[in-house]
């Protein structure tokens, strides 16, 4: 057992050629410091301004928004726009007048004009201030104006050009044919 526990032993220098060894390579690369955790950043949509279609209406984008229709004391109604905004565009039928009135959103000046385009032709009609909070340009027709039933037959879109404001192009939906036949019923 003696001869075993002779071979061992370690030589004394052996320990200081590791010392050596380790001391020569390189130190440990210090470990990569913890990702900080990222703030999102709220992005401001481009300051653009909006831009007056250009070319023919029937190709113009489609103003955003859906149809929404309603009834009241007055009538019924239909508004179109983005939800949770105001309407860009209301079609009233007031019941005891007899009469629609075609509002879109904004004022206009004096001498304005709103004209209505459909597939089967336009319309030109004097455009005044509704005197309501938000601003509305307004137009008065009889329910059984033939610009009622060229939208309501219109392909797919018309179109509402007022002096001043930016030409809309709204979707033909029924909620606007329903008003004009509650007014004419």
């Amino acid at each position: 057992m003696r001869n075993i526990s002779k071979s061992r032993r370690l030589s004394p220098a052996i320990p200081l050629l590791l010392l050596a060894i380790a001391a020569c390579s390189p130190a440990p690369p210090e470990p990569a410091p913890a990702p900080q955790p990222t703030k999102p950043v709220a992005m401001a949509p481009p300051a653009t301004e909006p831009v007056q279609p250009k070319g023919d209406w029937i190709d113009w984008p489609i103003t955003p928004g859906e149809w929404v229709y309603r009834k009241d004391s007055r009538g019924s109604l239909a508004l179109f726009g983005e939800a949770g905004r105001d309407a860009v565009f209301i079609i009233r039928c007031d019941q005891s007048d007899r009469q629609l009135f075609l509002s879109r959103s904004g004022s206009v000046g004096d001498q304005a004009k709103m004209v209505l385009r459909a597939s089967a032709g336009l319309q030109t009609y004097s455009a005044a201030n509704s005197g309501g909070t938000p601003n509305y340009a307004a137009i008065s027709v009889a329910p059984r104006d033939i610009m009622m039933d060229r939208i309501a037959y219109s392909r797919g879109r018309f179109a509402v050009e007022t002096t001043g404001l930016l030409s809309l192009a709204i979707p033909a939906w029924p909620e606007f044919s329903r008003v004009v036949e509650d007014c004419r019923n």
